[in-house]
């Protein structure tokens, strides 16, 4: 008898895992990776267009969760060619030595209902930096929505450095911003 309830039990969380697995981030327009950052006091706004992520996130466990992103920093977009051949230059993402940035969670926390703080390593340009993301939650017709807001310094992560060093030009302060919409979330 004692067994078969532990055959039972193990029956049981072999049955939940797929779900974990089947976690799909929408890709654009249904998700949005975006920053903001101010040139000579304008702000000027800049999105990714190509990221992946993986992610595995159980609403009654948030502390299990684990997330991974991929950037494809080649992928970003100010809605001018000129702008964007500028950024993928040395000084600023340096794309053909710096392809890709990642982040990749290393504790995750309940902070209320609906909110979690993902903590994990942030690496831009070979520069790793901790960093603590609010995320907020919502769902509504099979698709939770994750959306933040956090804020990194530019020149941790030698992001415009040499001449562009200058944070009277353009400031170090760069807000991220995104809206992930994710299929495959048990109910919050």
């Amino acid at each position: 008898m004692m067994r078969r309830s532990l055959i039972l039990a193990a029956l049981a969380v072999l049955s939940s895992a797929p779900a974990l697995a089947q976690q799909k981030v929408l890709p654009t327009p249904q998700s949005q990776l975006g920053f903001t950052f101010r040139q000579m006091g304008v702000p000027v706004q800049g999105q990714f267009k190509t990221w992946d992520a993986q992610l595995s996130f159980d609403p009654k466990k948030p502390e299990a969760t684990t997330v991974k992103f991929n950037v494809n920093m080649g992928s970003v977009s100010f809605g001018a060619a000129e702008t964007e051949a500028e950024a993928a230059k040395a000084p600023w993402f340096n794309v053909p030595k710096f392809p890709q940035a990642q982040f990749q969670s290393t504790a995750v926390k309940a902070a209320g209902p609906g909110k979690l703080a993902v903590s994990g390593k942030l690496n831009i340009k070979g520069s790793v930096r901790d960093v603590t993301v609010p995320v907020s939650l919502s769902q509504a017709g099979g698709v939770t929505t994750a959306t933040g807001t956090f804020a990194i310094k530019r020149l941790d992560f030698k992001i415009g450095d040499g001449e562009w060093a200058d944070t009277s030009i353009v400031a170090d302060d760069v807000q991220v911003n995104f809206k992930f919409a994710v299929q495959g979330v048990a109910p919050l």
